[in-house]
């Protein structure tokens, strides 16, 4: 009785847990479990070192977790390209904040379809991870995104241009800053579980099972994806992307 009570608990969580609207997938294509080695799957890009030179550790594998230190300015980014998947990861903040951000809204992000030399930043469609506005889309040197108002916003060469989550309240780039009218994320410290699926083009953002975002004829359709230190303190983990069926 008790085993079969613990297996429907388990079923239930697992139901509660899925988010509407995910699309049919493959098989999960780990790209970071917990272990040291499995960041080989990525380079590190450091603005001020290049590429793979990382000597002051902004990442580093610990307890299972990557830590992002946020005390330069860099990424990891996958050695592969991808087109059409499902991409799953969770993070949550730490503590520190630093310039050119120090006292600011603590900011991160998952950038996507990269195109082009490495550098910061890429040209790519970002899925932005910053007190307040997790969800906001961000092009990136010339990339384009038609937002679900039938606009079309191109990032200049050089720069970056915005689309506002669905629903988003004021913003203001205070650290700690939370969303008083449609905060998505959980309390700093706490696990969020940010997803996008990317198809040919179009592109759906969710924060913790919500749909905060989507967008339509996406430039660049494909790349590779990176995960940034910008400025504040945070940790990675259970990064998995599912090829779409």
């Amino acid at each position: 009785m008790l085993s079969l009570t613990v297996v429907f608990l388990a079923c239930v969580g697992s139901a509660t847990a899925a988010t509407k609207g995910i699309p049919k997938h493959g098989p999960a294509i780990v790209l970071f479990n917990g272990s040291a080695s499995d960041m080989n799957n990525f380079d590190t890009y450091i603005k001020s070192t290049g590429l793979n030179s990382d000597p002051n550790h902004i990442f580093a594998v610990e307890n299972g977790v990557i830590h992002v230190s946020g005390k330069e300015m860099g990424y990891i980014i996958t050695k592969q390209d991808y087109k059409n998947y499902y991409l799953r990861a969770e993070f949550k903040w730490g503590e520190g904040t630093f310039a050119p951000r120090e006292g600011q809204a603590r900011d991160s992000g998952i950038l996507y379809n990269i195109q082009g030399d490495q550098k910061v930043w890429p040209r790519s469609v970002e899925f932005q991870i910053n007190e307040g506005c997790t969800g906001d889309f961000w092009m990136t040197d010339g990339a384009a995104l038609t937002g679900k108002d039938g606009k079309r916003v191109s990032g200049p060469a050089g720069s970056a241009l915005k689309i506002d989550r669905f629903n988003k309240g004021e913003w203001k780039n205070v650290v700690g800053y939370r969303d008083p009218t449609n905060e998505v994320e959980k309390p700093r410290g706490e696990w969020n579980v940010v997803e996008l699926v990317n198809r040919d083009g179009h592109v759906w953002q969710y924060v913790n099972g919500k749909l905060v975002n989507e967008g339509t004829d996406a430039f660049p359709t494909s790349g590779k994806i990176l995960f940034q230190s910008e400025g504040a303190e945070l940790y990675f983990r259970d990064m998995k992307l599912y090829p779409l069926k």
